[in-house]
């Protein structure tokens, strides 16, 4: 998601790579579940995060969606394009998949804006780097911790990889939705994108990586290996 934001206001003004330590331990967050109670619509999932939920839950992109009696994602406008994002529990306000412990309940399966947060993405030199939100979680004496533990994703530099490609891919696709003025052509072009990236089901027995790539290959805007 694009944010509009100066990062000296919002951080330390320090910018980290997965094997620095930062401080922002928090000993499992001790009981506390405020970053998942007002979620809204901010929690956008990528195609890796649903290959996640495939693998963990059982779950595809078209089951959470249309899930009775209620629905976990929903689509909405982000930046431009149509994307997923997880739907509030109107009954709790909460993240739909906060148990009544408080606690997330696909924890090992959780989508990489939970993983990331409190920390933040800024891309610039055909990269990006960690930052600190420092406004995001109250938790008083925060410990050190290296991001790469923090973050707790298998294969790190092959995702980061994916990130850095998916970014990218989502700045292209939005130029090129600036350039359609048609409605029709509009709609047509943002549903062709999810059922390509989102709603076509990732095998689960292969690599999501080497899936990623053979659909980004065929789309219109290829990227090196």
């Amino acid at each position: 998601m694009i944010r509009d934001v100066d990062i000296n206001e919002i951080s330390d003004g320090k910018k980290y790579r997965s094997s620095d330590l930062v401080k922002i331990g928090c000993s499992d967050c001790a009981g506390c579940s405020d970053c998942c109670r007002q979620v809204e619509d901010t929690i956008l999932l990528d195609p890796y995060d649903l290959y996640q939920l495939q693998v963990g839950i059982g779950e595809t992109f078209d089951s959470l969606l249309l899930k009775n009696p209620s629905p976990v994602i929903e689509l909405g406008i982000a930046d431009g394009l149509l994307l997923p994002h997880l739907k509030v529990n109107n009954d709790k306000g909460a993240c739909p998949f906060l148990d009544t412990a408080g606690r997330c309940s696909i924890h090992a399966y959780r989508p990489g804006f939970c993983r990331l947060y409190p920390l933040g993405r800024i891309y610039e030199d055909n990269g990006f780097k960690y930052f600190i939100q420092i406004h995001e979680c109250p938790y008083p004496n925060k410990t050190k911790v290296k991001i790469k533990k923090w973050l707790n994703i298998d294969n790190l530099p092959q995702y980061e990889t994916f990130t850095l490609k998916w970014h990218d891919l989502l700045e292209i696709k939005r130029k090129e939705m600036n350039n359609i003025t048609d409605q029709s052509e509009r709609s047509k072009y943002m549903v062709d994108f999810l059922k390509q990236f989102y709603q076509t089901p990732y095998d689960i027995s292969r690599s999501f990586y080497e899936q990623f790539n053979e659909r980004l290959n065929s789309d219109s805007c290829s990227f090196p290996e």
